[in-house]
């Protein structure tokens, strides 16, 4: 199966699937006598997996690592399970920095209608972001 074909089957441009064969995500395909990349029909469900580990956060480096467990011939599924708890955690962290610099936003807007433009010193850039209240 030529790039072209297997691009229109899994919906990703040509391009990503030599970025994902440089990256060692993808086995390196065979070469027609013309020299046209020769997919086996298994790149697809590789490509699939690939597409989906990025769209829940994964890196390629995590997914990687999860192709290479099972090209040694062993089920990733534990490995996954933690990649995915792993990225959960992460998920978690940052919703917890969000809500505390939306806190810290919401009492720099409330002061800055407080705020006089008359009174801000020609040394001052904005006194919003560095007023001390």
């Amino acid at each position: 199966m030529q790039i072209g074909e297997v691009a229109r089957k899994v919906g990703v441009a040509t391009s990503a699937i030599r970025f994902y064969e440089e990256s060692g995500l993808l086995p390196e395909p065979e070469r027609t006598a013309s020299g046209y990349r020769d997919y086996d029909p298994s790149v697809i469900e590789r490509l699939a997996f690939v597409r989906a580990g990025q769209a829940v956060g994964l890196t390629l480096g995590e997914l990687h690592e999860v192709l290479q467990i099972r090209d040694r011939g062993e089920a990733p599924c534990r490995h996954v399970a933690e990649l995915i708890d792993s990225r959960i955690k992460e998920i978690d962290k940052r919703m917890r920095d969000l809500r505390k610099l939306r806190m810290d936003l919401a009492g720099l807007a409330d002061s800055a209608a407080d705020f006089d433009p008359a009174e801000c010193t020609p040394e001052s850039v904005c006194r919003i972001l560095t007023s001390t209240n």
